[in-house]
């Protein structure tokens, strides 16, 4: 990597001119990302975006061409799905990630990089950590049984990050998200995540059937707020430990399905179905750094969220 890259506190014009790598940039949350960018006049024929099919990240090879050709990588690629996926495919989402992001992290290691922002998640914390999570604890304990495979691979973003940092300069700024929702979203009923799937199921079935009994409590953000904390990442000077990003407040579940059924207009019974897991109790960032390194804090409310999501999708109905 280049020792001499300008990774000071930097501004808005970090763009101008340059080549950004965006990988994931055909998905959820890279989308949105693509769509700030264009905003703060960033070209389209600037972004290199991968291709599944072409540009593997599984592979060394593909992960130093793309990385070779950038100034700037947002790497957001990753293998995810909600609680029915990761239960179901541990060592799937274990490998597929680990190997993105190891080959993602030797290649910029290898090239002329001058900003590089990965995005892991908060899945990677403890199960046992005390909520709200705190950055201290990332690696005090081991992820619940649920999503064990993702979680010990996003964990591995930070410590991809101090290894690679500490034997060869390499300065990323890791970002550990939580629950992400928004148009765009998957709405699978089968493999998607909580959100998306009340949705779903408020708009086109007679029954709404809840996982768990509704008192575990999460921290969502609205996916135009992610997307402005990783460019507020790549604009902002290196942040060398990762940084939490989320709402920083939590919401019972059963609480999100009443402003949901409110939302949509949904009249039908209401089950929550406690043989199916409701996943850990209480999971709520605290993002006091990211407030404080990133001047970070969200920009949408849960309700206001939620209605752009609900109008959104109808649209697309």
């Amino acid at each position: 990597m280049n020792k001499n890259a300008n990774l000071s506190k930097t501004n808005g014009n970090i763009w101008s001119g340059k080549k950004i790598l965006v990988t994931g940039g055909g998905g959820f949350v890279g989308s949105h990302v693509l769509h700030l960018l264009q905003e703060k006049g960033v070209n389209y024929s600037q972004v290199l975006i991968p291709s599944s099919k072409t540009d593997d990240l599984r592979i060394s090879a593909n992960a130093e061409r793309l990385v070779k050709q950038a100034d700037i990588v947002l790497h957001l690629a990753s293998d995810v799905g909600g609680i029915s996926y990761s239960s179901t495919h541990q060592a799937t989402q274990l490998r597929n990630c680990l190997l993105m992001d190891l080959n993602i992290f030797e290649a910029v290691s290898l090239s002329q990089v001058e900003k590089f922002v990965c995005i892991s998640s908060a899945v990677a914390y403890p199960e046992t950590a005390e909520s709200p999570l705190k950055e201290a604890d990332l690696f005090n304990g081991f992820p619940a049984k649920g999503g064990y495979g993702y979680g010990i691979a996003k964990r591995m973003s930070a410590a991809f990050s101090k290894a690679y940092h500490d034997e060869k300069g390499v300065k990323a700024s890791v970002l550990l998200s939580t629950n992400a929702y928004g148009p765009g979203d998957s709405f699978d009923l089968k493999d998607g995540h909580v959100i998306p799937s009340l949705i779903k199921k408020c708009l086109t079935e007679k029954i709404l059937n809840v996982w768990g009994d509704g008192t575990a409590v999460r921290d969502f953000i609205y996916v135009k707020d992610l997307a402005n904390a990783i460019v507020l990442a790549a604009e902002s000077e290196w942040i060398s430990d990762p940084v939490n990003i989320g709402s920083g407040n939590g919401v019972q579940i059963k609480d999100l399905v009443e402003k949901i059924v409110s939302l949509t207009g949904f009249s039908g019974d209401v089950v929550f179905d406690s043989s199916k897991p409701s996943g850990q109790k209480t999971r709520v960032l605290d993002t006091t750094r990211a407030r404080s390194v990133l001047n970070f804090s969200p920009n949408y409310s849960l309700e206001k969220g939620l209605a752009e999501t609900i109008t959104w999708y109808k649209e697309q109905q």
